[in-house]
């Protein structure tokens, strides 16, 4: 596509921001509403339109290359991302669930599932692609000290215990046992068979005759099939029900868009290289050129200000300190007289700020109290205080001043406007100026102040302020750095060698198959709990992980140091995931027998402590999984963990498209002999892992060469799934009991029950602003 086409998205995406940002932001306040039903259709609907705009703002980023534009689009990009996640907690907050169903929202809005899907911005790989190199030669360069081999990893492959190894081997014995068995059987059988062929050798001519007609009729069903296979298949392209074959190939159309888009990206950079070296050369002309102007401009002016100072108070004024803007301040259109007191209300505010004794609070503490009793708000629901609306407006307000009406007639490359690093650079140039302007004048105005004294007689007053002394309070205990004096390489190293950090599998996202839940709303109103989708899944994953981002250590010391190890590790070298698998274990009601010796239980209170010590700027997620969390103790696991998803089985929708892909994947084609609808039927109750394992036993590569001849049929699956457990429906519904015990899951069948009312703002200083639960 073209520059105006982006240009284009770019500005439909701003005018929808500025129809949200007038509804969000009105001139009245609006009234807090009661119905519950009526507020979440009102926030999934302002969801829906800015996961509309994120994605449109997305897709201008990561193709537009014009380089001053897309820092634009960054800020307003960054903005609405957190807003949408503001939103989604919201959501979580009102609906008490972690997956919401939005299809009649989709329908008003006439969109189509795909158009709500959350993408995971593209410049959070290609903006950090050479420290993920970087880091990815050191992973490297560590292995080949060790000697590691990398091998193909197995899938499911576990350690057996005693009694599954037996059965196994009988199992196998049995199996060949049998087979020996039925060979013989199949001897005996076909001995029986050619003695009764001997027999009826000499049948005569009309056996010929018979023999005949039994080849005309198979050979005749055979060519009558197939052309009507043939007929059907022309009727079926000719109605538009089916793609013809050499549709299935990739389309010019699209490798020529996919080679654009290469081809903008590469722009991309040369742009921005352009870019970089002319903010550094226009910034050296404006400091040599225009710098010795402002400098001289700012000592005539704070001169004038000395002197007007003087004539109309009879004494050269303070000269303002740097922290409270210094010479700025003076050029601010306020007259001497108004400066000088504001400077003195300043420094009497400042004296006055004292630590206040009880009494003092005592007092301030019954005034708030009284002015609770006296303002009430009225009970209902409101919109929580965002923290990105205030950016998204300055964001619009800089592309409606600066990009929305501009003349680009001239820039038809979409390079940069040299002018508006002129402007940008000057106002910094200004303020380095300033502070060196600054530094002369306090100087020059103590000479001024000490010639004037002299002249009169009197002592010199030192100008120099005394420093206000930091607060004399507790100091914060900080964290012992148990490895001071290691190097992050040195620990990235041991980590590695211990097995505690490994290179992640180059898997994206998308590969975690599922379709949308389409009866999702209409059985909550008939009071059903629908199961999730596996699509609600990976929403789900790029909200919570990916966009608030993109036994050797024995005993209590060892277990301590490995923490802090894995966790100093991973803020150093954020963004970061620490996986724990098997999470119920930490957490087991009663350990069993043969885990008793690893102890499991001995991460339950170190970990919770070092996940305090983890701030909200640092990048880290840490992801706990398990197949078994009815052993662990429900209530330490959701201390630790504030989010918990419950991963379905695929419903028939998911499977359909799963076995699809994983066909292809797996080397093979989907035909019209393979029955997908049924092969989705068969299969409920497998997950993902169950059909990759199901592939890789049919799919072999002997397989896969004969499917020219033979294709893939549905029967082919049937025998490869007997063999393997399903997740039954009463597991999924255990699951469910559980998850329903979780904190949101009480909240939530508390409201489906009606004991909880509607929400009543609480009153200011009641009892509710005192309490505040833990998470």
């Amino acid at each position: 596509m073209s520059h105006s086409t982006y240009n284009t998205f770019w500005d439909h995406a701003q005018v929808e921001l500025n129809d949200l940002l007038l509804h969000e932001v009105p001139a009245q306040p609006p009234r807090p509403e009661r119905d519950r039903v009526v507020f979440f259709q009102r926030l999934a609907t302002l969801y829906v339109r800015y996961v509309q705009i994120f994605r449109q703002l997305e897709e201008c980023y990561d193709q537009m290359v014009h380089p001053q534009k897309r820092r634009v689009i960054r800020e307003v990009l960054d903005g609405v991302m957190g807003r949408v996640l503001e939103l989604k907690n919201e959501m979580v907050e009102k609906e008490f669930s972690e997956y919401h169903y939005m299809d009649d929202v989709v329908q008003d809005l006439k969109l189509t599932p795909e158009d709500i899907e959350i993408p995971i911005p593209r410049y959070f790989i290609s903006e950090r692609s050479k420290v993920l190199q970087d880091r990815g030669k050191v992973l490297s360069k560590i292995l080949n000290k060790m000697e590691v081999v990398e091998k193909p990893k197995s899938v499911g492959l576990r350690a057996l215990n005693l009694e599954e190894a037996i059965k196994i081997i009988q199992v196998s014995e049995r199996a060949r046992q049998g087979r020996l068995r039925a060979k013989f059987m199949r001897e005996i059988q076909r001995d029986e068979e050619r003695q009764g062929r001997a027999k009826d050798r000499d049948l005569g001519a009309g056996a010929i005759d018979i023999a005949a007609v039994r080849i005309q009729k198979t050979w005749k069903g055979y060519i009558q099939r197939k052309k009507t296979r043939k007929e059907r298949e022309e009727e079926m392209l000719f109605l538009g029900m089916a793609l013809d074959q050499s549709h299935t190939q990739p389309y010019p159309a699209k490798a020529a868009a996919l080679a654009n888009q290469s081809y903008r990206r590469a722009k991309q950079k040369e742009h921005e290289e352009d870019y970089q070296k002319s903010i550094v050369t226009i910034t050296k002309k404006l400091r040599e050129v225009e710098g010795p102007d402002m400098r001289e401009t700012m000592k005539d002016q704070i001169r004038q200000w000395f002197i007007e100072c003087h004539d109309a108070t009879g004494t050269f004024p303070d000269y303002p300190d740097e922290e409270d803007g210094g010479s700025s301040l003076i050029f601010a259109e306020k007259t001497p007289q108004q400066l000088i007191e504001e400077l003195a209300a300043k420094e009497e505010e400042d004296a006055n700020k004292k630590p206040k004794g009880k009494e003092e609070k005592k007092e301030k503490g019954k005034k708030e109290k009284g002015k609770a009793g006296e303002e009430e708000e009225e009970p209902g629901l409101k919109m929580l205080p965002s923290g990105f609306l205030s950016d998204l407006e300055v964001a619009h307000k800089t592309f409606a001043e600066v990009w929305q009406n501009r003349s680009e007639s001239k820039n038809f490359s979409q390079r940069h406007e040299a002018e508006l690093i002129k402007e940008e650079k000057r106002k910094e140039i200004e303020v380095e100026v300033r502070l060196q302007v600054d530094e002369l004048m306090r100087q020059e105005l103590a000479n001024w102040k000490l010639a004037v004294d002299k002249d009169k007689g009197g002592k010199a007053k030192g100008n120099a302020k005394k420093k206000k002394g930091s607060k004399s309070g507790k100091k914060k205990k900080k964290d012992k750095d148990l490895t001071a004096d290691r190097t992050v390489e040195s620990l990235y190293q041991e980590l590695v060698e211990q097995g505690l950090l490994k290179q992640a599998d180059p898997i994206k996202l998308k590969e975690y198959i599922g379709d949308y839940s389409y009866l999702g709303t209409t059985l909550r109103q008939t009071d059903i709990e629908p199961m999730p989708s596996l699509s609600d899944v990976r929403q789900i994953m790029t909200l919570y992980a990916v966009l608030p981002l993109a036994g050797k250590y024995p005993g209590k010391n060892g277990l301590a140091l490995m923490l802090h190890m894995v966790f100093k590790v991973a803020r150093l070298m954020q963004p970061s995931v620490v996986w724990i698998g098997n999470a119920e274990k930490m957490f087991y009601k009663k350990v069993p027998k043969e885990e008793k010796e690893l102890d499991p239980k001995r991460l339950k209170k170190d970990l919770p402590k070092i996940l305090k010590s983890i701030k909200g700027e640092d990048r880290v997620l840490v992801v706990g999984t398990t197949r078994d969390p009815l052993s662990a103790d429900l209530k330490s696991l959701c201390k630790v963990y504030n989010k918990i998803v419950l991963i379905p089985r695929p419903d028939y929708a998911s499977r359909y498209v799963m076995w699809k892909q994983l066909i292809r994947k797996c080397g093979g084609e989907v035909t019209r002999a393979l029955d997908l609808s049924s092969l989705a039927k068969i299969s409920d109750g497998y997950t993902q892992g169950h059909m990759v394992q199901v592939l890789r036993r049919i799919l072999t590569e002997r397989r896969v060469q004969q499917l020219a001849k033979r294709p893939l049929t549905a029967a082919e699956f049937v025998a490869p799934l007997a063999k393997i457990d399903p997740v039954f429906q009463d597991e999924e519904e255990a699951l469910k009991s559980w998850y329903a015990k979780t904190p949101l899951g009480k909240k939530r069948a508390k409201a489906a029950s009606g004991k909880e009312g509607e929400e009543e703002a609480p009153t200011k200083g009641g009892k509710d602003t005192k309490k505040k639960g833990k998470k």
